[in-house]
């Protein structure tokens, strides 16, 4: 079975119904599992909320919760506070520095043992054994 974290980026694109992501998550292995995390979740719905209240916020808002709803979110695990240490330090060491968000994705990612999937080339700075896959380019 493969877990794949499904980052910010990747769950707009899912709420966007891009062609790529939805296909790609229609031909995973049936023990595969794609989830998200509480990070995420919490950037999302802020994106969502900062929108001018209206019609168009509604209808977002009852897109992505009807999204959020189909993926299982999971809490950051006690043992990514390991990762997060060892990321920050490792990135801050290379004059890399990362959004505190994406430390905590990466480190929710690691601790999971999941393959982070986003379109954010931040992630590709972290290293540390951090799998990382971009399903908007892929066919």
């Amino acid at each position: 079975m493969k877990l794949y974290l499904l980052d910010s980026t990747t769950l707009s694109f899912v709420v966007e119904e891009r062609p790529a992501v939805r296909s790609r998550l229609e031909s995973l292995d049936q023990e595969d599992r794609a989830i998200t995390c509480t990070i995420v979740r919490g950037e999302v719905l802020f994106g969502v909320q900062r929108l001018p209240a209206g019609k168009r916020r509604e209808a977002l808002a009852l897109k992505v919760a009807r999204v959020l709803s189909s993926f299982r979110c999971e809490p950051v695990p006690e043992r990514a506070a390991d990762s997060y240490a060892r990321i920050k330090t490792d990135t801050q060491l290379r004059g890399r520095r990362l959004d505190e968000n994406d430390l905590w994705i990466a480190a929710s990612a690691l601790a999971l043992e999941a393959v982070l999937v986003t379109a954010d080339s931040d992630f590709d700075r972290v290293g540390n054994g951090l799998r990382v896959e971009d399903w908007s380019r892929m066919t």
